[in-house]
């Protein structure tokens, strides 16, 4: 296996390996997603879904910042411009016990715009830097950033050089770079992850400029092939879209990224060791669907999977025995 770059990038008081990552998503990678994706990885870092300062200050805490002590290694993203805010919820996240905070300066939707979060702070890198060195002041955990190349207007290399080198002279130390810029207006979450070109080349020549730093690489990796090519240039590799919908990709990530002699988990498996988090949901009152809407991207590729989606699709919302239904769904994998 080739050696990471980035080993030598790590606190050791805060040992947190980004070789592999799967990217924050909003309404997706909640804390069963997360517990799902756990039992396909074990050395796969995993982030929450975005979280904003405002809903963590003053909204219900607790709820936003739940999750299972086996999804760690784990990360909190948080979307906000104020350092004094910022602050105070990385110290929230570290006091919840999270391996790390995130600032998202990539998320490009009107909605967050208008709060000063998201891909617009790309144009404010001075104030990313005081967003970043506050957090870094208030905790002991790793404070990361994940940006774009750039924003239109504001998309030449130069202008990313300069926001990458003000928030490393503020003490960040790791990038997560989604290789294409944000449109700002015109364009839909959906279309800025599809229209802007992936720019691989730029994300690799910051790299080489900036080599003390740690670049993770995000934008349109679908294999592991890809991953292993990525990791030849860049320290980690960040898998978003493709990780949701075709979840089995992370259950080769030990044994190609990592070096792990375990064997794979085969999809059955992986259904098994979930049935008794989706049974404690129920008992809990939670509904199966909560769960299992995030495991559809296991039924493909094999006779019987457009089935296997349909009985936790569409046939759960029927079924009064949710568990025997789950049971069913299981021989569908048995073998795979």
């Amino acid at each position: 296996m080739q050696t990471n770059q980035a080993e030598n990038l790590v606190n050791p008081m805060n040992p947190v390996a980004r070789r592999f990552s799967v990217a924050p998503m909003m309404d997706w990678t909640d804390r069963h997603c997360r517990f799902f994706l756990r039992l396909l990885s074990s050395n796969a870092l995993l982030y929450t879904e975005m979280v904003t300062t405002g809903a963590l200050l003053h909204g219900d805490a607790e709820r936003f910042l739940r999750h299972d002590q086996a999804e760690h290694p784990l990360a909190l993203q948080l979307g906000g411009s104020v350092p004094a805010d910022l602050a105070a919820c990385a110290k929230l996240a570290q006091d919840a016990g999270y391996d790390e905070v995130n600032l998202n300066v990539g998320c490009p939707s009107d909605r967050v715009q208008n709060n000063m979060i998201g891909a617009c702070l790309m144009g404010h890198p001075a104030l990313v830097g005081d967003c970043v060195k506050a957090m870094q002041d208030a905790v002991q955990i790793p404070v990361t950033v994940k940006h774009r190349i750039g924003i239109n207007g504001r998309d030449s290399y130069a202008e990313l050089c300069d926001f990458v080198g003000q928030v490393r002279d503020a003490g960040c130390r790791s990038f997560t770079v989604h290789a294409r810029i944000a449109i700002l207006e015109g364009l839909s979450p959906k279309e800025n992850r599809e229209i802007p070109p992936l720019r691989y080349d730029v994300a690799a020549q910051l790299k080489a400029d900036f080599p003390e730093l740690e670049i993770i690489l995000n934008g349109g990796i679908k294999t592991l092939a890809e991953c292993q090519e990525h990791l030849q240039t860049f320290d980690g590799v960040m898998l978003g879209r493709e990780a949701y919908h075709n979840p089995y990709v992370l259950a080769e990530v030990d044994q190609q990224l990592f070096g792990s002699q375990a064997p794979v988990i085969s999809r059955s498996e992986a259904l098994a060791k979930l049935r008794p988090y989706i049974a404690a949901h129920l008992a809990a009152g939670g509904a199966m669907h909560h769960v299992t809407r995030h495991i559809l991207g296991l039924g493909q590729g094999f006779p019987g999977a457009r089935k296997f989606r349909q009985l936790l699709s569409v046939d759960i919302h029927k079924s009064k025995d949710p568990l025997a239904l789950l049971d069913q769904a299981g021989e569908l994998l048995q073998g795979r």
